[in-house]
Formats: C-alpha cells, structure tokens, sequence
C-alpha cells in the first residue's frame, strides 16, 4: 500500500459486517502453521462472528477502532482493548508476579490489519489508538496481551512499542490449545 495510512477511528455499528469480513479474513494471518484450517473456521464462528463483534462495539468495557480502507465499506484494520478483571487465569499469575494487579486491567485483545495494509504503520496507530480509548474511557494503567509464541513478527513488533514478556499461557482456537506469551507495557 503506498501513501499514507487510513484513517482510525472509533468503531460503530454500521462497521459490523466490515468487521467481520475483516476478522474473518484477518485471523489466519496470526495463526500458527500447525492451526489446522477447521480449528480457524470453528474458532472465527464461535468468536468472530456479528453478535460478537457487535457486543464489543456496543460495549463500555470494550474499545473498538477500525481503520477505514479505500473500497467503501470495508477496512483495512482493526484493534479491540479491554478493561476489567483478567479473564485468563494464566495471564493474571503473570502479571500479578511482575506486581500489575489483574482486577481490573487494560488488555490489547486484538489488532490486525489486512495483508495490503501492512508496511505502513497502521498497525501501530490503531494500537495506540485503542490504548488511548480505553485509557480515557477507564483511566491509565499498563496494558497486557497475548500473542503466540511462534508468531515471533507479532512480538518484534510489541516489543518496538514497550511490551515486554512477563509469562506465557494457553489459548484455545477452534478446540486446539496453544501457546502464547503474556507481554505487558507499564507506561
């Protein structure tokens, strides 16, 4: 993609069915090479499906930003972070080792950005974009995630913007337990 990024901005219900193209579309490209293509299928139907999507855009806990793409109608990214209890008791030992208190907390729950839009920067504004929504929605704190261990790009790319590694955990896609490592960011 040439020229500047897209737009970000807050989602709303009117991206929903963009929403889920994108994440449909999207998911694959952070799994793993042994993530069979039905644990995917099973995991986006569950997860990544309207009544999901749309739960976290109507939500007050959850702050959706998406990236607007150049077709109308469709986006080029988007990013999803979470405020409240740690939901993942792996997650909450590890950050709760390292001193962060786990209830309640920041989490970048999801960014991804379509495979044409990579290489410019968007990934990270709509990073920080969601950072900053749920930092000015619940107030400031450090934000966790996970991401998994073999997706060493995805962790390169955390680390550039103050992540750090505090432990590892399990997540389930599509029925299929993997391993991810917990990374947090303290600013």
């Amino acid at each position: 993609m040439n020229g500047p990024p897209p737009t970000v901005r807050p989602a709303t219900a009117s991206d929903i069915p963009a929403l889920v193209d994108l994440a449909a579309a999207t998911f694959p490209l952070a799994c793993p090479p042994t993530t069979t293509r039905e644990a995917m299928d099973a995991h986006i139907a569950a997860k990544l499906n309207a009544d999901v999507i749309g739960g976290w855009v109507s939500s007050p806990i959850h702050s959706v930003v998406v990236a607007d793409a150049v077709v109308a109608g469709t986006l080029d990214g988007y990013a999803l972070a979470t405020y409240g209890p740690c939901g993942d008791p792996e997650a909450a030992v590890a950050l709760d080792r390292v001193g962060v208190a786990s209830d309640p907390v920041h989490e970048l729950s999801k960014i991804y950005v379509c495979a044409e839009a990579q290489g410019n920067g968007l990934a990270g504004a709509l990073m920080e974009a969601a950072v900053a929504a749920t930092r000015e929605a619940h107030g400031p704190g450090p934000v966790w995630l996970g991401t998994n261990d073999a997706n060493l790009r995805a962790q390169a790319f955390y680390r550039r913007h103050g992540f750090t590694q505090v432990g590892t955990r399990t997540f389930v896609v599509g029925g299929s337990r993997e391993s991810d490592v917990v990374m947090l960011r303290r600013d």
